[in-house]
């Protein structure tokens, strides 16, 4: 069974950090490009970052460059997202997808093949 599954959200007082994982079962995540996603209440999912099929680009959303990173880890068919510095507007529920190409990626696309079920992540003090 294909399958993507987030884990690592939280609650995280305003300037902490957290370690998101997006782990992959039944098919090969190295083949594809991932992204990670977010969901506020009442608002649009949007694309924050996103890893390129060869791990030589990634790419992050203006709101969370400089202190997101997105990473794939020596373990395969897991993809990190390490949160730092996290703000009070950044609660969410945190998704990871792969997506179709590296060009969608880059354009942190919601075009994408299969979503995770999503991590809550919750910033507050």
């Amino acid at each position: 069974q294909v399958k993507l599954v987030e884990s690592g959200g939280g609650l995280v007082q305003p300037g902490g950090h957290l370690r998101l994982t997006c782990a992959a079962s039944g098919f090969a995540l190295g083949d594809y490009a991932v992204g990670w996603f977010r969901q506020a209440p009442g608002k649009e999912r949007e694309g924050i970052s996103c890893i390129s099929e060869n791990d030589q680009s990634t790419y992050y959303a203006d709101s969370v460059k400089g202190r997101f990173s997105i990473s794939r880890g020596s373990v395969k068919n897991t993809v990190y997202l390490q949160m730092n510095s996290l703000k009070p507007e950044e609660p969410a529920v945190y998704f990871c997808a792969t997506n179709v190409s590296d060009y969608l990626c880059s354009q942190l696309s919601k075009d994408v093949s299969a979503w995770g079920q999503g991590t809550q992540v919750t910033v507050s003090s």
